[in-house]
């Protein structure tokens, strides 16, 4: 019998519910909660232009673009 065919007890359900998957969820519900609540227009200097959004969207921007730069950073490398 391999350690691949002895289960530990857990449910596939309950072996998805992992400490670190609740914090990241509950995290990501605050960022979208936080991104909804403001939706004032601002102005953005990004370098040299001056660009007039809605804050809601730079938001979003930001949390889309630090998402991929941490998956891309912390991605698991396979062997």
């Amino acid at each position: 019998m391999s350690p691949k065919d002895v289960s530990n007890g857990r449910g596939r359900v309950a072996g998805w519910f992992t400490p670190g998957r609740i914090a990241v969820s509950v995290l990501v519900v605050l960022v979208i909660v936080f991104i909804c609540v403001n939706t004032k227009k601002v102005t953005i200097r990004v370098l040299i232009p001056e660009v007039t959004m809605p804050l809601w969207f730079a938001l979003l921007a930001m949390f889309l673009i630090g998402g991929v730069c941490g998956g891309y950073l912390f991605r698991r490398r396979g062997k």
